[in-house]
C-alpha cells in the first residue's frame, strides 16, 4: 500500500475483471458467428445458452449421465435445435428486410423461454460444479478458481473456432459465403449449408457458455437474459469481428470489475454502455468492425 491507496486490491480487481472478460468474449463469439454468416443479430442467443444448460442438467443430474457423455450429447442436441430453427424459421425469411429477421429472433427468444418454463418450470436448480473452486494466488493477489478456469475454457473454445475457420476447408467456405454469398454460390459453395452450420456452431458456443454460467450461479429461465449484457461487447468490438469480441470482452470485463469495486454494483451495468457510446462516436463501426456494417 502506497500513499493510502491499495494497489494490491487494484491489481486483484483488474486481473479478475480481465479473466471474467474471457467468458463475455465466449458469449460474444456466438453473436459474431451468426452476424458474420447471415448479417443478423441473434437476439435468441441467451436462450441457446439457457437451453444448453437445461439439456446438460437433464442429462447429467436427472438422468445421471457422466459429464463426459452429457456434454457432447448436449452440444449435439443444441446443434440440432439450431439447425431446425435455421431451416424452418429463418431460411424462409431469406431476402426479407433485416428488421423482419430481427423480429423473428426476438419471437424465437420468447418461444424458447416459454418452452423451457413449461418443461422444466421456473424454479432455480443447482448445477454441478463444472469448474474447480480452488483459488489461485499470485503473490498477494487472490483469484477465484472458477474465474481462472472459465477464462481458460473460453480461450480454448475461441482458439479452436478461430483455427477451424482459418484453416479447415469448411471454415474457409463459411468465411467465403459470409463475405460474398453470391460469388461463393457461383464458385460452388452451398451457402445454405454454411448458414446452417453457422447457426449450429453458434448454438454450441452458447451451450458451453450457458453451462459454465449456470454452474457458477444457478439454473433458471432467467439465464437467457445473461446474453443481453454482452451487447456492449459485440457493439464495441465490431459485430463481425472475432478479434473484436475478444478484445472488447476483456475490456468490458475489466471496466465492470473496477466499476463494481470502486463505484458500486448499481453503476456496474451503466459504465460499459457509456464507454461504448463514447468509443462509437469516434469509431461508429466498433474497434475492429468493417466500415460497411449497417447500423440499425
Amino acid at each position: 500500500m502506497t500513499g493510502g491507496f491499495d494497489w494490491i486490491a487494484l491489481a486483484e480487481y483488474s486481473v479478475i475483471g480481465l479473466l471474467s472478460g474471457g467468458l463475455l468474449a465466449l458469449i460474444a463469439l456466438g453473436f459474431v458467428l451468426i452476424y458474420k454468416g447471415t448479417g443478423v443479430i441473434n437476439f435468441a442467443m441467451g436462450e441457446f445458452m439457457m437451453l444448453g444448460a437445461y439439456f446438460f442438467y437433464t442429462a447429467n443430474v436427472m438422468w445421471q449421465w457422466p459429464a463426459w457423455a452429457a456434454l457432447p450429447a448436449t452440444l449435439a442436441a443444441v446443434a440440432l435445435v439450431a439447425a431446425l430453427i435455421e431451416r424452418t424459421l429463418l431460411r424462409p425469411l431469406s431476402g426479407q428486410p433485416v428488421i423482419s429477421v430481427l423480429m423473428a429472433t426476438i419471437g424465437l427468444a420468447s418461444a424458447l423461454h416459454g418452452g423451457v418454463d413449461a418443461v422444466w418450470g421456473g424454479n432455480n436448480y443447482e448445477m454441478p460444479a463444472m469448474l474447480s473452486r480452488k483459488p489461485f494466488t499470485v503473490g498477494d493477489i487472490f483469484i477465484p478458481g472458477q474465474v481462472v478456469w472459465s477464462f481458460a475454457l473460453a480461450a480454448v473454445v475461441i482458439t479452436g473456432f478461430t483455427l477451424y475457420f482459418r484453416y479447415s476447408r469448411t471454415g474457409i467456405a463459411m468465411r467465403a459465403a459470409a463475405s460474398d454469398p453470391l460469388t461463393a454460390y457461383v464458385l460452388g459453395i452451398d451457402v445454405r449449408r454454411t448458414q446452417a452450420l453457422t447457426w449450429m456452431f453458434a448454438g454450441m458456443v452458447g451451450a458451453v457458455a450457458g453451462i459454465v454460467v449456470a454452474s457458477m450461479t444457478s439454473l433458471s429461465p432467467a439465464l437467457g437474459g445473461a446474453a443481453l449484457g454482452v451487447l456492449a461487447v459485440i457493439i464495441l468490438g465490431g459485430l463481425d469481428s472475432i478479434a473484436g469480441a475478444i478484445v472488447a470482452g476483456l475490456l468490458v470485463g475489466l471496466i465492470e470489475s473496477l466499476t463494481a469495486a470502486y463505484l458500486g454494483g448499481k453503476v456496474r451495468d451503466i459504465v460499459p454502455y457509456a464507454t461504448v457510446l463514447v468509443i462509437l462516436l469516434i469509431r461508429p463501426y466498433g474497434l475492429f468492425g468493417t466500415r460497411r456494417i449497417e447500423r440499425l
